[in-house]
């Protein structure tokens, strides 16, 4: 793709509105993501990460560049080149965000794992935000050939917990026919970062996306998440994760798209909500007219721990087939007082008993997370975002 096209592009494109759909409950009024630059700053060191994990593979990247620390054998795990073929062929630069992204990144990493490849130990990248009023724009190209299998964890982080800065990540995922892939993304930037992520998946013939998203941090944003169903009996389930306090504000828009028959998609998000905060979630379900014998789901459950909290489940179905399983949920409620009363008749305080009404909440989307390491710092993460006393 040209990068004066994609520049042009996002010059022509004028910061969303609440007055489009999508971005009706996501106000960016005050925002300029050109005001972000790194104006002479200088990195501030010094990152904490949410996991410990033996990884195969690890990359850091930070503003001024991708660190390959190691790379396993047989693999390719590597700095992306602009003119990779497959690039751009699932985000191009249609959207204002996508085209910023598109005309400007810079650190950018391609995972390639070959035929028939297994690896026992996940590859691991993590993104460090470490200039304050800076800007990072980071593109993740991952190719599973067929009958792979493999697990690719990206941790998005900030040097401090007040670090202003904008990010815009764009993640393009191939999982070619057979291939098994577990794909984990946990944001846990500064309250003080503007964020967004394009996140896109083609899943093929009877291979199988395994995706979990996390997000604590940030301070206001979107992050798109799309599975593409595109071979028969493609499968694809996505676990999502929130906890918002103080006045954030998160935005997932998810997209199941079923192109072909004989296909399953699962999409589970949970949130938790305290303070002044917000959270929007928007999910559709389409089915194209090919794609017979479906089995389509998605959820949005939404616990409020405040009485200020605010929460959107926005879920949706485009259905053009006739022989079709899709069904939705979504649920906004409060802490049962019920459940408070009794628990801290037991002696638990008031934190230690929201703390167990919390872990009871997300427990059955813990349990869908395979990987013992990150469903470990989800609830840990999760857990201790309620104040102690």
């Amino acid at each position: 793709m040209d990068r004066a096209a994609a520049a042009a592009r996002y010059a022509e494109l004028p910061i969303p509105a609440t007055t489009e759909e999508h971005w009706r409950f996501t106000d960016l009024k005050g925002f300029d993501p050109d005001a972000f630059t790194a104006n002479g700053q200088v990195p501030v060191p010094g990152t904490e990460t949410m996991l410990e994990l033996d990884a195969a593979g690890l990359a850091t990247v930070t503003e001024s560049g991708v660190h390959i620390e190691r790379a396993p054998e047989g693999v390719t795990f590597e700095l992306l080149d602009e003119n990779h073929p497959r690039l751009h062929e699932l985000v191009g630069h249609d959207e204002k965000f996508a085209a910023h992204n598109a005309a400007l990144w810079k650190q950018g990493l391609l995972v390639h794992v070959p035929r028939g490849v297994v690896l026992e130990q996940p590859l691991y990248v993590r993104l460090a935000n470490s200039v304050d009023g800076g800007s990072l724009f980071f593109r993740l190209l991952v190719i599973a050939e067929p009958e792979s299998r493999f697990t690719l964890i990206e941790e998005y982080t900030s040097s401090t917990a007040e670090l202003a800065a904008y990010t815009n990540v764009v993640s393009e995922l191939f999982v070619e026919q057979g291939a098994r892939l577990e794909y984990v993304s946990l944001q846990n930037l500064s309250r003080e970062t503007w964020h967004f992520g394009n996140h896109h998946a083609r899943v093929g013939r009877d291979a199988e996306l395994d995706w979990v998203a996390g997000g604590f941090g940030s301070k206001k944003g979107k992050t798109w998440i799309q599975n593409d169903l595109a071979g028969r009996g493609a499968t694809s389930r996505v676990t999502g994760a929130y906890f918002t306090d103080r006045d954030q504000h998160i935005d997932y828009d998810t997209f199941q798209l079923h192109q072909a028959p004989d296909t399953t998609s699962d999409f589970a998000f949970k949130g938790a909500l305290r303070d002044t905060s917000t959270a929007v979630w928007r999910g559709m379900i389409r089915v194209e007219p090919d794609a017979q014998k479906t089995n389509a789901y998605q959820e949005n459950r939404n616990l409020m721990l405040s009485p200020t909290t605010h929460a959107v489940p926005i879920p949706g179905l485009e259905i053009l087939a006739n022989d079709v399983r899709c069904t939705h949920g979504a649920t906004v409620s409060r802490v049962d007082r019920e459940q408070l009363f009794y628990a801290m008749a037991r002696g638990l305080t008031h934190a230690e008993a929201e703390r167990l009404i919390l872990r009871g909440f997300f427990q059955d989307v813990l349990d869908r997370i395979d990987l013992e390491p990150v469903r470990e710092a989800l609830s840990e993460a999760l857990e201790a975002r309620i104040p102690q006393g």
